[in-house]
C-alpha cells in the first residue's frame, strides 16, 4: 500500500514563508507544512471564484494555530483539531504552525496554478 512521511515526501516546496512537502496517493495530494512566520494567503487566491482557494482540504494540525476565512465566519484549528475546509475559504496561519492536510489532486493542482502566478507577482514585488 502506497505512504508517504514528511522525510520520504518526494516534492519540495520552499516558499519562504512556509515549506511544504508533498505526495500523490490514489488521486490525492498530502501535504505535510511547516510555515516558519505568519501567513495571510489572501493575495494568493486573486483571481480565483471569489478570490478564494477552490479546492477542499481535510487536515491535521500537529502544532500552532490555522484559521480559514470564508465570506461570512472564520474557522480556527489548534493544535490537536483535525478539520475539513470546502472550497470558499482563505487560510491564514501563525508562524510555528505544523499541518499535514489532504486534498483531491486535480481540484488542487488548478488552484495553485493561479497561486504560483500570484506568488511569482508578490515576490518579483
Amino acid at each position: 500500500m502506497p505512504s508517504a512521511s514528511k522525510e520520504t515526501a518526494s516534492h519540495v516546496e520552499d516558499m519562504g514563508v512556509m515549506e511544504g512537502r508533498y505526495e500523490e496517493l490514489g488521486g490525492y495530494t498530502v501535504g505535510f507544512e511547516t510555515f516558519r512566520e505568519h501567513a495571510d494567503a489572501t493575495p494568493l487566491f486573486r483571481g480565483l471564484p471569489d478570490d478564494r482557494c477552490q479546492s477542499p482540504h481535510w487536515g491535521y494540525v500537529i502544532r500552532g494555530r490555522l484559521t480559514f476565512r470564508y465570506a461570512d465566519h472564520e474557522e480556527v484549528y489548534e493544535a490537536g483539531d483535525a478539520y475539513y475546509a470546502p472550497p470558499g475559504h482563505i487560510p491564514v496561519v501563525t508562524a510555528g504552525t505544523d499541518v499535514v492536510e489532504f486534498s483531491p489532486a486535480e481540484e488542487y493542482y488548478r488552484t495553485l496554478e493561479v497561486v504560483g502566478r500570484n506568488l511569482a507577482a508578490v515576490q518579483a514585488g
